[in-house]
C-alpha cells in the first residue's frame, strides 16, 4: 500500500511574510532549512515515502518500491573535510554535497534569540569522529524581505582541520507543494554575465538542464555553476532563483563575496536542493586549514522565498542592499548627474583639457566631473601600461595635479579621479618589484600588460595608500572611479591552496576599500571592474555607486541596464550616454533615455553638441531631478518580447518603475530594429495616471488609454522617458 507522511518539524518560525521550517530526519537525525510563505504554510503536502512505478515494482529487494525513499531531508550543513570518504552515486566531478562529512556532522542544538526587531537562529552541529563544530547562522530583521545565513567551522578538536567545501547556504525541501517530484513545475533562473552583456536572465526548466532525478533515486543531478578568479561576475553572477510554477512561489539566494563562488542545484530524489558559497576544491581550487583553537566563517548569503516569479524573489533580494547605503556620502542624497571625460579626451586629462572641459560644462547641472585613465602615463607609455607609480605627468600637469582639481571646484564640481590601483602596468617599475605582487607556481602573474599586487602584505598596503589615499586627500578629490580590467584566475601562491590564497588577496582589496571610507567619509567611489564584472553585493556595499557595463556606446546599453534591475539597485547602476555631435537627435534621445535605467552619467563631445542637442541634454538632466526619487527607491518590471541577440538587437522593451510611495511612475521605453508595431502598449499599475512630463522625439508622442501608456516610436532604435503621477 502506497503511504505518505509530512516532514517532520523541529521547529517552526513566523517571520512577516516567510516562515522557517527547520525539518528533522527521524532516521538519520539531519536537520534541513525549508522557507515557505506563510499564507501557504498549510499547503505543505503529505509526501509519497517511496518510489513506485513498474521500474521497480518487480525488483525482488524493493517489491512495490518499500525501501527505495523518495525523499530524505537535506542537510542545512554541507561542509567537506578533507579525511573524510567522497560522495558516492556518480558526484565525483560534479558536486561534493552530501559527502561522509555531511554524514558524520550531528545536530547538538539550536539557540533561538528573538529580539524585538531580529530574529537570530544558531544551528549547531559536531563531528562524530574528529569533535570539531559547525554552526549554521540564520538571522532576520522585522520588516525584511530576506534572511541573512552564514556558516561557521570551529575548530574544537585536537588538530588541524582542512575544508575542501563550504556552502553558506543550503535550503531544501524544493518543492514542499507537490506530493511527488513536481513534473513540469520547477524551474531555474539564473543570470549570465560576460563583458558589456551583463545580467542577462536564463530561465530553463529542471528537465532540461536534467534535474530530475533517476528511476532508483541513485545518481546525483547536480547543476553547478559560478565564477572563478578575481572577476565575480565573469560567467555568471552570484544569485540564483528556483521557481515553482504551478505554486506560484519562487526560492532565492544572492552570495556576497568577491572572489571565486559557486551555486548548486542538487537533486537525488523528489526534493531538490540549493546551494552555494566558496568555490569548493574541485571547482575552485579552494581548500583551507583551520588550527586548533581558530575559526572560519563562509562568505554571507541572503535567501528569499515569495510568493511570485522572479521578479518578486529578485525584489525580496535587492533590498538587503539597501542596508549598506546608510553611511553614504552626503553629495549622493539626490543622485547627481556626473560627467566623465573619458570618451572626450581618450586618455588625456591634461589640466589644459580639464581646464577647457570643466568651464565649458560649468551650470549645466553637474555635481562631479571625472578624470578618468591617463593622468599618471609618462611620456613613452599609455594609460593600460603605465598604472604602479601613480606620478603626475608633470608636462600634463605643470602647476600640479591639486591645480586641476582646484579649477574644476572652482566651476562648482566635485572633482573625481581613476585608479586601478590593484594592478601595476609593464611600463611601471613596480612591474618588476616581484616581492611585492601575486605569484602562481612560483612565477608573477602575468595577464597582458599587468600584475598584480599582493594586497595580504603589509607593506603593499602602506604603499597603496600612500599613492592613493594620499593623492586623494593632497589634491583635494572627492570622488575616486576604481578601476580592476583583468582577472587573476584560479588562486595565487602563498597559502594552503590557490584557491584560499586568492581569497585572502581580495580580503585585503575589501579592506582597503574600507580603508578609504574610514580615511576619506566624504569620498564617493565608484566600482569598475571593465564595467561591470564587480557587481556583487560585497563589492557593490563598499561603494556608491558601480559601473554597469563597458558598453559606453553600444546599442545594448539599455538592454543591459534593465537586466541589471533584478540584481541590483538601479541608483547604484551607473549608466553611460556619450553624446556625440555627429550623432542624430533619435540617437542622442536614445542614449539620454537608458541613462534614467540608473545613475546617469554624460560623456563625449559637449563642447561641440548642437544646439537641439544641448537642448535635449538640458531637458534630460531637469527631468532627471525631478525622477530621481523614483531611481533610489521604488519596484521595476519590464516589459516587451525577449530580446536574443545583444549585439543585433530586435523588439522593444519598456521598463516600468513605481516609486516607494506609489503616487509616480517612471517609464523608459525603447525601440531596436524590426520592432513590430507602430503603437507600443506598455501595461500600468492600476490608477488614475496623469503624464507629468516626459523625454522624447518630437516625431513620437505618449498617451494613456485603457490603464495602458500608449508610445509611437515612429521605427526603430526610438526612446522615450515618461514621468507619471497620481
Amino acid at each position: 500500500m502506497k503511504s505518505t507522511s509530512l516532514p517532520s518539524i523541529h521547529r517552526e518560525i513566523r517571520c512577516g511574510a516567510t516562515t522557517i521550517l527547520y525539518v528533522r530526519d527521524q532516521t538519520s537525525g539531519k536537520m534541513g532549512l525549508w522557507l515557505v510563505p506563510t499564507k501557504m504554510r498549510k499547503q505543505v503536502v503529505a509526501r509519497r515515502d517511496c518510489l513506485s512505478g513498474v521500474e521497480v515494482s518487480g525488483l525482488p529487494e524493493a517489491p512495490d518500491g518499500a525501501g527505495m525513499p523518495a525523499w530524505k531531508v537535506d542537510s542545512l550543513m554541507q561542509v567537506k573535510e578533507l579525511s573524510d570518504a567522497q560522495s558516492e552515486a556518480f558526484s565525483q566531478g560534479s558536486t561534493m554535497r552530501n559527502n561522509v562529512t555531511v554524514d558524520k556532522l550531528k545536530f547538538t542544538g539550536q539557540k533561538v534569540k528573538q529580539l524585538k526587531s531580529e530574529l537570530k537562529v544558531c544551528t549547531s552541529f559536531k563531528h562524530a569522529d574528529e569533535g570539531w563544530r559547525a554552526h549554521h547562522d540564520l538571522s532576520w530583521k522585522k520588516g525584511a524581505s530576506w534572511f541573512d545565513s552564514s556558516v561557521t567551522i570551529e575548530n574544537t578538536s585536537d588538530k588541524a582541520v582542512t575544508l575542501e567545501m563550504l556552502a553558506s547556504f543550503s535550503l531544501g525541501g524544493l518543492t514542499p507543494f507537490a506530493k511527488n517530484d513536481a513534473p513540469g513545475r520547477l524551474q531555474l533562473h539564473r543570470f549570465r554575465g560576460v563583458w558589456s552583456m551583463e545580467g542577462r536572465l536564463e530561465t530553463r526548466s529542471f528537465e532540461e538542464l536534467q534535474l530530475e532525478h533517476s528511476w532508483a533515486g541513485w545518481g546525483v543531478r547536480s547543476e553547478r555553476f559560478g565564477s572563478i578568479g578575481s572577476m565575480p561576475i565573469n560567467g555568471f553572477h552570484p544569485c540564483i532563483a528556483v521557481e515553482d510554477t504551478q505554486a506560484g512561489v519562487t526560492w532565492g539566494a544572492q552570495l556576497a563575496h568577491p572572489c571565486s563562488w559557486q551555486i548548486e542545484v542538487y537533486r537525488r530524489n523528489d526534493l531538490a536542493a540549493i546551494s552555494g558559497g566558496l568555490a569548493d576544491r574541485e571547482y575552485g581550487h579552494w581548500m583551507k586549514t583551520i588550527k586548533v583553537g581558530e575559526s572560519f566563517t563562509s562568505p554571507p548569503a541572503m535567501l528569499a522565498c515569495v510568493q511570485g516569479g522572479v521578479d518578486e524573489c529578485c525584489d525580496a533580494l535587492t533590498a538587503a542592499q539597501e542596508v549598506s547605503l546608510v553611511n553614504l556620502p552626503k553629495s549622493e542624497a539626490n543622485l547627481p548627474v556626473m560627467f566623465n571625460e573619458w570618451t572626450s579626451s581618450w586618455g588625456d586629462p591634461s589640466h589644459e583639457n580639464m581646464s577647457k572641459l570643466a568651464a565649458s560644462v560649468k551650470g549645466a547641472g553637474f555635481k562631479y566631473l571625472v578624470m578618468d585613465a591617463g593622468w599618471y602615463k609618462p611620456e613613452n607609455a599609455t594609460w593600460d601600461s603605465a598604472q604602479g607609480d601613480w606620478m603626475p605627468n608633470a608636462g600634463m600637469y605643470p602647476q600640479g595635479i591639486r591645480a586641476t582639481a582646484d579649477e574644476i571646484r572652482k566651476q562648482g564640481m566635485i572633482p573625481g579621479l581613476w585608479f586601478e590601483m590593484e594592478v601595476v602596468g609593464c611600463a611601471s617599475p613596480m612591474f618588476h618589484r616581484t616581492k611585492f605582487l601575486l605569484h602562481r607556481d612560483g612565477q608573477p602573474i602575468t595577464v597582458g600588460f599587468r600584475r598584480f599586487l599582493d594586497l595580504r602584505k603589509p607593506e603593499v598596503v602602506e604603499h597603496l595608500a600612500g599613492k592613493v589615499i594620499d593623492t586623494l586627500k593632497a589634491g583635494n578629490f572627492g570622488y575616486l572611479k576604481v578601476d580592476y580590467n583583468d582577472n587573476i584566475g584560479i588562486g595565487v601562491d602563498g597559502a594552503e591552496s590557490l584557491g584560499e590564497g586568492l581569497r585572502q588577496h581580495l580580503d585585503g582589496v575589501v579592506a582597503f576599500f574600507q580603508r578609504l571610507r574610514a580615511e576619506i567619509p566624504d569620498l564617493v567611489i565608484e566600482n569598475c571592474a571593465s564595467g561591470g564584472q564587480r557587481l556583487e553585493p560585497r563589492m557593490m556595499g563598499l561603494t556608491s555607486m558601480s559601473s554597469f557595463s563597458d558598453a559606453h556606446e553600444c546599442r545594448e546599453i539599455p538592454i543591459i541596464a534593465a537586466n541589471l534591475h533584478r540584481l541590483m539597485l538601479p541608483r547604484q547602476s551607473q549608466i553611460w550616454a556619450v553624446l556625440r555631435a555627429k550623432a542624430d537627435l533619435r540617437r542622442t534621445v536614445y542614449l539620454l533615455a537608458g541613462g534614467f535605467l540608473g545613475r546617469l552619467c554624460i560623456s563625449g563631445d559637449f563642447a561641440t553638441l548642437r544646439p537641439k542637442q544641448r537642448e535635449l541634454l538640458d531637458q534630460a538632466i531637469a527631468l532627471y531631478k525631478r525622477v530621481a526619487p523614483i531611481i533610489s527607491r521604488g519596484q521595476s518590471r519590464r516589459f516587451g518580447p525577449e530580446i536574443q541577440s545583444y549585439r543585433h538587437a530586435e523588439g522593444w522593451q519598456a521598463v516600468v518603475r513605481v516609486g516607494s510611495t506609489g503616487k509616480q511612475a517612471l517609464i523608459v521605453a525603447h525601440t531596436f530594429a524590426k520592432p513590430g508595431q507602430t503603437t507600443l502598449s506598455i501595461p500600468l499599475p492600476t490608477g488614475k495616471w496623469k503624464v507629468a512630463d516626459t523625454l522624447l522625439e518630437k516625431s513620437g508622442g505618449v498617451s494613456l488609454a485603457k490603464g495602458e501608456l500608449q508610445w509611437q516610436p515612429k521605427g526603430q532604435w526610438a526612446a522615450a522617458v515618461v514621468l507619471l503621477t497620481r
